[in-house]
């Protein structure tokens, strides 16, 4: 997913949510203590917010209803919330706090570049963890073990895409773009996808000019799909608000791949100006029973509809429930655990296999959509591609 291309300097992680001596790796405490799981949650700006207050939401969720259930073999379960505010150094600093807090497992995250430093931490600590929403491919840069991921590879994602430009008659492909690990592995899968059907990619800097300036560079590049490489609000908002103002680029598309459409304040800051910007959101074209009820809960809490990355999250604490009543709190077993997960999620069956190019375990592949916001209602979402069918009707 997104990470800012700036990062504040890192203040000391929060406190814990309740007080505690720490506990060592495996060890069985008495009847009724807690069994910990570590949250890693950009809360506060530069990160993501809203993405946040979603993926939270989402493992909240699914901690009540593990308890509803008996907990882990009786034990309740309890999150450690942890704020990365888009910040790898932060997340690294939470990361060890919480191994020498005791949890058995770590969840959660939603940049990128952030994701990344927490598996390094993670890694290096032997403390397993699994990620819900970061997407990039190089996630770790060696395999290993302690780590595995809830969502889609970042080129599985974007190949999909893709697939969705060409579908739709777009192969001169322009990207307004941060300079970002992220953002540059997004253009490195387009331009690579594109190439063999004659679709080309030009990179426009969002660091050059203003947004006046960039339509003109818009405009004299031929293309007819302009795609947000970069950070919300800014300078995404600003932007589409200019292309949408320039008659020359009335019939550009406007795509956002990384999914800020998604979420509730991308309508509330653009209003009709955000609808028709197709985005990936990792969703089934219809939820099963658990997805269903999940959603229900998920939008009491939230007070809107949640996205996809509530549902990540949900799914992220499934499947640790499941996998610390199986194999107990001890950490070297809940990693050795990964291969043989087989966990009824809100949007599949959830298991773990390794990928090529890819260094952790990865459920391959979550359902995975191209949508948008519908011009005659933006609080409506349309499905426009999907990946198992191809183009959709929107209705």
């Amino acid at each position: 997913m997104p990470t800012p291309t700036t990062s504040p300097s890192s203040p000391p992680p929060s406190s814990p949510s309740s007080s505690s001596s720490p506990l060592p790796s495996g060890a069985e405490p008495a009847d009724g203590t807690p069994v910990r799981i570590g949250a890693l949650v950009p809360l506060t700006p530069p990160g993501w917010v809203g993405a946040g207050r979603h993926l939270l939401a989402g493992l909240e969720a699914a901690v009540r209803d593990v308890n509803a259930e008996g907990g882990i073999g009786g034990r309740p379960l309890e999150l450690l919330v942890r704020d990365t505010a888009a910040d790898p150094e932060r997340a690294t600093a939470a990361v060890e706090e919480l191994a020498g807090l005791g949890v058995a497992a770590l969840a959660g995250e939603y940049h990128s570049v952030v994701a990344r430093a927490a598996a390094a931490r993670a890694d290096a600590l032997r403390l397993p963890f699994l990620c819900s929403s970061a997407v990039l491919d190089a996630l770790t840069d060696d395999a290993t073990d302690q780590v595995a991921r809830i969502a889609p590879a970042q080129s599985h994602g974007w190949r999909t895409y893709g697939d969705f430009l060409l579908a739709t008659g777009h192969r001169r492909i322009a990207v307004a773009a941060q300079p970002s690990v992220y953002w540059a592995a997004g253009t490195r899968v387009l331009r690579e996808h594109l190439a063999p059907h004659g679709g080309t990619v030009t990179v426009l800097d969002t660091a050059g000019p203003d947004p006046e300036g960039l339509c003109d560079a818009l405009a004299e590049s031929g293309a007819t799909a302009l795609l947000l490489l970069a950070g919300h609000p800014e300078p995404v908002v600003p932007l589409v608000r200019a292309v949408r103002r320039d008659e020359r680029l009335a019939e550009v598309l406007i795509g956002a791949p990384a999914g800020q459409p998604e979420l509730a304040d991308w309508d509330a800051l653009l209003g009709p100006d955000g609808a028709a910007v197709p985005f990936l959101r990792y969703l089934p074209d219809r939820l099963g029973p658990l997805g269903t009820r999940v959603e229900a809960e998920l939008r009491r809490r939230l007070g809107e509809t949640p996205s996809f990355v509530a549902f990540e999250g949900y799914d992220t604490v499934t499947v640790l429930a499941g996998l610390l009543r199986c194999r107990g709190t001890d950490r070297a077993a809940v990693a050795a655990a990964w291969p043989s997960v087989a966990v009824e999620g809100t949007r599949g069956v959830i298991r773990f296999s390794r990928r090529p190019g890819i260094g952790v375990w990865q459920w391959a592949w979550p359902p995975v959509q191209v949508a948008d916001r519908d011009p005659a209602d933006p609080g409506r979402f349309r499905v426009l591609y999907d990946d198992s069918s191809g183009p959709v009707r929107a209705g």
